[in-house]
């Protein structure tokens, strides 16, 4: 969302939580503030939750544009952005999926520790792809920060669908029961100690492509999705348009650093590849 638009703050309620792995914890939000929820043209919705600082409180209802009038920029409460796994609107019931490693950062400990009746902020849904059912074959690849979109797009499937979906997670212990319509499962990429991206990208590279009729989906740690990116437009002469790609969250950069720097970096990123591409033709 464009600094300076008006951002209404939406409202619900942590409902129940669960543990679905050792690093990925379920919350599932619901209450009346859902009521003007909208999700579901696309499979990589998200919300951005918001975390005031420790010791920072706000007049009810938030209003963003009057917080940043009468607080200093450190009490503006922080932003993390969550893919939506699943909107249920008869229910009005809204599951989000966190990664959690232990205290590590700010909104895995939180959803860690949240219990039920706990009140939410949030910003959105955003979003912008789903599977195009017409496409010869879909290529879902990303680590744990992508599954949730992941999943989402893989139950989202048409029928017949040709998919080959590819998830690097730390071990065995963090796969999740994941299928198409039609039972195709996430081919899973142990770490284990090799740095993150590292086996996703071998696997990616030695994949065979059954054609360029591809609509790919690849999210997750920039650094391997530069050279993904790169990988899919030079050597496989993926169009893209065909592309949804971009990194979810960079090695050494803090959350909101990597949000300050995250749209020039990924248009270099494009542009280089592009005139690289440009070139080579």
């Amino acid at each position: 969302m464009a600094e300076g638009r008006v951002r209404k703050v939406g409202t619900a309620v942590v409902v129940r939580t669960e543990r679905l792995t050792p690093h990925m914890v379920r919350i599932v939000l619901g209450g009346d503030g859902l009521a003007g929820f909208g999700a579901g043209a696309y499979t990589d919705h998200y919300v951005k939750i918001l975390f005031p600082p420790e010791g920072v409180t706000y007049d009810s209802p938030w209003d963003l544009d009057r917080i940043r009038m009468t607080h200093p920029r450190e009490e503006w409460p922080r932003q993390r952005a969550y893919t939506v796994r699943a909107w249920d609107p008869a229910l009005r019931e809204l599951t989000l999926d966190f990664v959690v490693h232990g205290d590590e950062g700010l909104a895995g400990p939180w959803a860690a520790r949240v219990q039920p009746g706990e009140l939410v902020r949030f910003l959105g849904p955003g979003g912008g792809y789903a599977p195009a059912p017409a496409a010869g074959w879909h290529l879902l690849v990303g680590d744990e920060s992508a599954l949730p979109a992941i999943g989402a797009a893989m139950e989202r499937m048409p029928a017949g669908a040709r998919v080959h979906a590819l998830v690097e997670v730390e071990g065995p212990q963090d796969e999740q029961r994941i299928a198409t319509p039609d039972g195709i499962v996430p081919v899973w990429i142990h770490r284990g100690s090799r740095p993150v991206g590292e086996a996703l990208t071998e696997a990616v590279r030695a994949l065979s492509f059954p054609s360029t009729d591809v609509h790919a989906f690849v999210h997750g740690e920039a650094g391997f999705v530069k050279s993904l990116r790169r990988h899919l437009r030079l050597e496989r002469g993926i169009p893209r348009e065909r592309l949804s790609i971009s990194g979810y969250w960079r090695l050494g950069e803090t959350d909101e650093g990597w949000r300050a720097i995250k749209s020039d970096w990924n248009a270099r990123v494009e542009a280089e590849q592009e005139q690289l591409l440009a070139t080579a033709s």
